[in-house]
């Protein structure tokens, strides 16, 4: 609404990294979930922890993320997801014998691809989060700061 052009353009992005990445939806959900927590946004958080169950994500994952631990992940392919995120946000950088990891699992491809849902996820994370946008009315916040 504040600037209807870049809403446009990120739009047609949103599209791509939500519908039409290599990433099954348990994958990318993953990567959403640990970017809304670690911008702690609220509404994206709100709208997404349900898509991840949804997905077939376990509420026991859901919940370790909220509490900023690590989650009981089932396959291999999401163990990369989780630590490559995580590692990403904390370090601002992946080390090699991770992004070997995920190059492994992915291909180079699927580790751009992985990026670009971080970015674009984080891109609505700090906009919802600066415009002050939250959980609908009456509903708890449902991450802790």
């Amino acid at each position: 609404l504040r600037s209807p052009e870049l809403a446009d353009r990120g739009q047609k992005l949103g599209e791509f990294i939500r519908f039409n990445t290599s990433f099954p939806p348990t994958l990318s959900e993953l990567a959403i979930l640990i970017t809304a927590r670690h911008w702690t946004a609220q509404y994206e958080w709100y709208a997404h922890a349900r898509i991840a169950r949804e997905a077939g994500i376990d509420a026991a994952v859901i919940e370790a993320i909220a509490k900023r631990e690590r989650p009981p992940l089932d396959t291999e392919e999401a163990e990369i997801v989780y630590d490559f995120c995580t590692e990403n946000y904390a370090t601002h950088r992946v080390g090699d014998a991770l992004y070997a990891r995920a190059v492994g699992a992915f291909g180079e491809k699927g580790v751009a691809e992985l990026i670009g849902i971080m970015g674009y996820y984080s891109l609505v994370a700090m906009t919802l989060n600066v415009f002050e946008l939250s959980v609908p009315e009456g509903e708890p916040e449902p991450l802790s700061l």
